[in-house]
């Protein structure tokens, strides 16, 4: 089952695609790691979903990640009369904390932290801003602002407050909740929606220890200001481009994408790009050639993954769109140009041992025309500094614990296996030609280098390199 591409590809299950069988297409077709959106769904779908990934996982011997997407603090305005509302510029509408059913004098925003946040002259966007107004006068449970761009507001459209630092956590009684069941459901990664502040992240922290990796959606403005804390917290970044597109303008999206990818190698960190890499596939069964561009410029870019939201979840052509995400990775890694631009976004040189090596590993790799690198790792950091340098060679990751090989399946570059623990370095040579050969990663006299770190499981300790030959017959 081994993918002949670096880049990896995320999910979103839905009801377009929880069958079991349709599951085990799409990971055929590409898909690593399956995405649950706890934003819907019950948690009995979602319990189903699990059970019938962690089958397909046993029937294909290769471990499969599964990420639990938590839904955050939404900000939604509440119903109004007729289920919408037309406003046009220059209207000058009423929004209130409280109110069962609204008209334009009186908008439920069930929000306390929005009136205590917002000032004159801020803007608020409703429905991905399709509709903006800006504030113009505030009370303590109420504030006028004035329609900037006209449109329909119709019942519970989220809302975007642009430069506001709201006093929210990200994580709701409802999603501490989902929390507490995908954990005991044994999930692998936890996406954490909203994040404002390093803060956050703590909080995050405390509730999920290292029961799974988390994975910090970068959807807000403020987090910007402070990326390099969250980054460093984060066990995982994804560039969650929709909301994040809402509250920057667009025309900085591309270059935060970019950031955040540099950002994230820098840090040894996962990176995925989501929001709308094929929507067009939602309802067509080809992209447009826009769209492909954009799913290829994300692997020039060095990102780790790129993600199918609601292509994969309730469009008509789940299984194409994965297929069609796959062919657009491999042509762009086999792209003449695309080891050039890989290597000219290499972020720099982290000046510690472990990293050194890990550097010298996937240069040397390369200089000896390696089939492979077998990175022995307990924890992923082994495997997770090889795939900071985007070697040309492919990466088997060998981890006793069966949660590390799962994270790993959304880690660049890497092919990961649960495999017993060595205990002597002729074991550990033994074992990886083995599984090297086994993987068909490599044939008899074809070189491989092992990277590890001596005494054997202590984590985060790799300090050896071995350059062995795999034997005949």
């Amino acid at each position: 089952m081994r993918r002949h591409r670096h880049a990896k590809i995320v999910a979103t299950v839905g009801p377009a695609s929880s069958r079991p069988e349709t599951l085990k297409a799409l990971f055929l077709a590409g898909v690593d790691t399956f995405r649950l959106n706890f934003s819907h769904g019950t948690q009995d779908d979602h319990r189903s979903v699990h059970a019938a990934i962690r089958a397909l996982e046993a029937e294909v011997g290769r471990p499969i990640a599964i990420l639990q997407d938590l839904q955050g603090p939404k900000i939604r305005v509440g119903t109004v009369q007729g289920g919408r509302l037309d406003v046009v510029p220059g209207e000058v509408l009423r929004f209130v904390l409280s109110g069962m059913e609204g008209d334009r004098r009186a908008i439920p925003l069930p929000h306390r932290e929005i009136f205590a946040a917002v000032v004159p002259g801020q803007e608020l966007l409703i429905d991905d801003g399709r509709v903006r107004v800006r504030v113009v006068g505030i009370e303590a449970e109420a504030l006028e602002a004035e329609v900037v761009i006209g449109g329909t507001i119709q019942n519970r459209k989220g809302v975007n407050l642009p430069g506001t630092m709201l006093d929210l956590s990200p994580l709701t009684a409802k999603d501490r909740a989902d929390l507490a069941f995908g954990l005991d459901l044994g999930v692998d990664w936890v996406a954490l929606s909203f994040v404002q502040k390093p803060a956050d992240l703590i909080e995050a922290r405390g509730l999920v220890g290292d029961r799974a990796g988390i994975m910090t959606k970068v959807e807000k403005p403020q987090a910007l200001e402070r990326i390099e804390d969250i980054v460093r917290l984060s066990d995982a970044v994804m560039v969650a481009r929709g909301d994040l597109g809402v509250e920057i303008p667009h025309e900085d999206v591309p270059g935060r994408q970019k950031e955040l990818i540099r950002a994230c190698r820098l840090a040894v960190k996962p990176v995925v790009v989501a929001t709308q890499m094929l929507d067009s596939m939602v309802a067509a069964p080809t992209p447009t050639r826009a769209e492909a561009s954009d799913v290829a410029t994300a692997i020039y870019d060095g990102a780790d993954a790129v993600m199918l939201s609601a292509e994969s979840a309730t469009g008509r052509y789940p299984v194409e769109a994965v297929a069609m995400m796959d062919r657009i990775i491999r042509r762009t890694e086999q792209h003449k140009l695309y080891r050039s631009l890989i290597a000219a976004s290499e972020p720099g040189e982290e000046e510690t041992p472990p990293h050194a090596v890990a550097t010298a590993t996937a240069d040397l790799a390369e200089a000896v025309g390696a089939a492979a690198i077998v990175a022995y790792t307990l924890s992923g950091t082994t495997a997770a500094r090889i795939a900071r340098r985007r070697p040309a060679v492919p990466i088997l990751a060998l981890t006793p614990d069966l949660g590390t090989s799962r994270r790993l399946s959304l880690l660049w570059g890497t092919h990961s296996l649960q495999s017993a623990e060595v205990d002597t370095y002729e074991e550990m040579v033994a074992n990886a030609t083995a599984h090297a050969t086994r993987e068909d990663f490599a044939r008899a006299n074809d070189l491989v280098l092992i990277t590890a770190g001596i005494p054997f499981a202590v984590p985060g300790n790799t300090n050896n390199i071995r350059i062995a030959q795999i034997p005949q017959g």
